[in-house]
């Protein structure tokens, strides 16, 4: 309990004074919101209340230090789209158990916007005119890119550390950005079935360098859930209800739940009834009504996530996770 208390401490520590040294920065409001869609039809079922939950490949986003848990290499493949399917978005991860208490893994994400149409006038010196039409020049994408390299570590029975080194890569037409970013995170489970989740995100703050000579601040970010896993003998299954607290430093004011000067809250709530191989969820993610479903295969788990919103519209999610369930690939004893 003390470690954990100590490693808490630090980390807080470290978002806030990283924080306060961005403020001789030009900060990039939601500059790494792409980010933040999730991952995994399990996790988005619930809301997005999963860094206390997470122990699969999709740890990789939620939680690297749920990786330990892994018993058999995963590999997971998620696709979404949104706004009547104009904006795609697509997640895939790969981790392997190292040894007796360590694992590897490997992410992508990508949020794109395809065959936007540039368009010019057939004289450009003229007006526009019936003579005189716009034609499509040429088509360009708008796309956001994410590559995890994840690590964790298991220091004692119940408490786990993760780390994440992320690679950022921005394009719109002819111009690009780049950008590195690190995240720590821990999972800590101090009695029966109560687990606690921390994962704190570009704690070093990250700058997105543009070909243009711009460059984009993101500042650090804390993600820290609970979560409660137990049987119901009575139902002859088992429940996990869960939650998420988002904090952020980029003043968001109207756009979050709660917010004081820089400072943002926003909430997930989330609940899970699980029985023999099938799965039902649900759960409020940052005041948008989520549910979802998923079944349990032999090596293969499919879910489904859905999440509505009263301006944007819904969005439908599907995932599929792999487990490659040979001998000779298990976590050593």
């Amino acid at each position: 309990m003390r470690i954990f208390r100590l490693s808490l401490f630090i980390a807080i520590t470290l978002i806030f004074s990283s924080a306060h040294a961005a403020g001789g920065f030009k900060v990039a409001k939601y500059g790494g919101e792409f980010l933040n869609l999730g991952a995994g039809g399990r996790g988005l079922g619930m809301g997005g209340a999963y860094s206390a939950l997470a122990r699969d490949v999709s740890a990789t986003y939620w939680n690297p230090a749920g990786l330990v848990n892994i018993e058999y290499p995963q590999l997971m493949l998620m696709h979404a789209e949104q706004f009547a399917g104009v904006v795609k978005y697509d997640f895939g991860s790969f981790a392997i158990p190292f040894g007796p208490h360590r694992s590897l893994g490997l992410s992508l994400i990508r949020l794109g916007v395809d065959d936007i149409p540039e368009t010019k006038l057939e004289n450009p010196n003229a007006k526009l005119s019936p003579t005189n039409r716009p034609y499509i020049a040429r088509t360009f994408s708008d796309a956001e890119y994410a590559l995890f390299l994840s690590y964790a570590v298991k220091r004692t029975g119940n408490l786990s550390f993760g780390a994440n080194i992320k690679i950022l890569h921005k394009s719109l037409g002819d111009h690009s950005a780049w950008g590195l970013g690190f995240d720590i995170a821990a999972l800590y489970n101090p009695l029966g079935n109560l687990q606690f989740g921390l994962n704190l995100q570009d704690i070093t703050s990250t700058i997105l360098a543009w070909d243009t000579g711009r460059r984009e601040l993101i500042v650090p970010a804390m993600k820290a859930g609970v979560s409660y896993p137990l049987a119901v003998p009575m139902l002859g299954g088992s429940m996990s209800p869960a939650i998420d607290f988002e904090v952020r430093f980029e003043g968001r004011d109207f756009a979050s739940q709660f917010s004081a000067g820089p400072v943002s809250l926003d909430s997930h709530l989330g609940w899970e009834y699980q029985r023999d191989a099938f799965a039902f969820r649900f759960g409020s993610d940052v005041g948008d009504f989520a549910a979802g479903a998923g079944i349990s295969l032999p090596k293969l788990q499919i879910d489904y996530a859905f999440l509505s919103h009263s301006d944007l519209g819904d969005t439908h999610r599907i995932s599929a996770r792999l487990s490659i369930e040979e001998l000779k690939y298990r976590r050593p004893r």
